[in-house]
C-alpha cells in the first residue's frame, strides 16, 4: 500500500483523511502547512501527497510547485473550498503538476476513488 502525506490546516479534514487512508491500508503522515509538509518530505519516501490549497505560512500551490521541483515522481491531489471570496483555485493546479484536483467538501468515496485512479 501507500505512504499519504496529509497537508491541511484544518485539524478534521487530516484526522478524517488520515481514518480513511489507513482503513484502507495505506500509512498516512499529516503536516498542518506546506512548510512542515515539505519538511517531512525531505525525511520520509512518500508515494502521495493531498494537499489544501489555502493554508497559513505556506500555502498549497507553492507546495505544490516545490514539491514537483524537489519531489518529482510523487504524486499530488489538490484540494479546496474556495477562498472567502468564492475564488476556486483548483483550475490551477494540474499546469503546476497535481495530477488531480477535488472540491472541498467532497465524500469518502469521492477521494478514495480519486486516490485509487493516481497511484500505481
Amino acid at each position: 500500500m501507500a505512504n499519504i502525506l496529509v497537508i491541511d490546516d484544518e485539524e478534521q479534514i487530516r484526522t478524517l483523511l488520515q481514518r480513511v487512508f489507513q482503513m484502507q491500508g495505506h500509512s498516512v503522515v499529516t503536516a498542518d502547512n506546506g512548510a512542515v509538509g515539505l519538511k517531512l518530505l525531505t525525511q520520509e519516501k512518500f508515494d502521495l501527497v493531498i494537499t489544501d490549497i489555502f493554508m497559513p505560512e505556506k500555502e498549497g500551490l507553492e507546495t505544490i510547485i516545490e514539491i514537483k521541483r524537489e519531489f518529482p515522481a510523487v504524486k499530488i491531489l489538490a484540494m479546496s473550498g474556495g477562498d472567502s471570496k468564492g475564488n476556486d483555485y483548483l483550475p490551477m493546479v494540474k499546469p503546476l503538476g497535481a495530477d488531480a484536483s477535488l472540491h472541498k467538501p467532497f465524500r469518502n468515496e469521492e477521494i478514495i476513488n480519486l486516490v485509487n485512479r493516481i497511484l500505481p
